[in-house]
């Protein structure tokens, strides 16, 4: 198992959101980087935690859960819906909870020493996914359009809309790889570019991050778009980058937590 050291050492949904946001891909390749990059000490308590699975294992399924009755209460916090003109902070909060607060509070309960293993198995669930949706661009997009997903293109030739091509259709088209293969070639970034990736620490500067790519897709896809190889071409580093950023932090999250020792990038975890 690797660990990288610290320096020092396509259907529309009623909630604006797609039912498969990164695509099952995504959110694996996510999950399968956090894991790569866990302590020995927090690799062990993830891994009692999940019963043994693995964290890929759980990455997809907040996506069929809060279809669910049971876990509906979560349909609104796969994303943050900021419409066009409307500055990050200025956003009005949905009333159901949004996706950069229901990481906080995921974080919270994973942290609660009095919190049960089943509350503790379902917050490290739920982040893992969370995690991957927060670095994908059209989930801080439009509440006006739902996230991109009535926003209308063509990706090569077919009917698609904005939100369908980034979940799925511009990192099949770029790769045809396994999410072990995902891993092996982006997951390579020096120990500075890990410090740089890390250092922010926290899910608000991950999410205006992440809100201004979302800014810069709409403007670079207007409505009617037909997308085609050079789009791909362009926005191919872009998926890479936001499927590594969100393991490396995904994983620092979890060192926080888990281990004492570790040497934390994420300022907003207490340990």
């Amino acid at each position: 198992m690797k660990f990288l050291k610290p320096l020092s050492t396509l259907g529309l949904s009623l909630v604006a959101i797609s039912a498969f946001p990164w695509g099952q891909k995504g959110h694996d390749v996510t999950a399968y980087i956090a894991e790569n990059h866990l302590t020995p000490e927090t690799y062990a308590q993830v891994t009692e935690l999940l019963d043994g699975k693995s964290m890929v294992y759980w990455a997809n399924w907040l996506d069929n859960a809060s279809h669910s009755p049971e876990y509906s209460y979560s349909k609104t916090w796969h994303y943050k819906n900021i419409d066009d003109g409307v500055k990050y902070e200025e956003a009005p909060l949905h009333p159901d909870g949004d996706i950069v607060r229901a990481i906080y509070s995921q974080v919270e309960i994973l942290q609660n020493s009095d919190a049960s293993k089943t509350d503790k198995q379902l917050a490290l669930k739920i982040l893992v996914h969370l995690m991957g949706d927060l670095h994908q661009p059209m989930h801080m997009g439009h509440a006006s359009d739902l996230g991109g997903n009535r926003w209308t293109v063509k990706y090569f030739g077919r009917d698609s809309n904005l939100h369908s091509v980034w979940d799925s259709s511009i990192p099949e088209s770029a790769h045809k790889w396994t999410y072990t293969e995902w891993n092996d070639q982006i997951n390579r970034a020096t120990p500075v570019e890990t410090q740089y990736i890390l250092e922010s620490g926290k899910p608000e500067s991950w999410g205006i991050e992440t809100f201004e790519i979302c800014k810069d897709v709409y403007a670079k896809t207007p409505e009617g778009t037909k997308i085609s190889y050079d789009y791909v071409s362009e926005w191919t580093p872009v998926v890479e980058s936001q499927l590594l950023k969100g393991g490396l932090r995904l994983a620092d999250i979890l060192n926080s937590i888990f281990d004492p020792d570790y040497q934390q990038y994420n300022v907003f975890v207490a340990n």
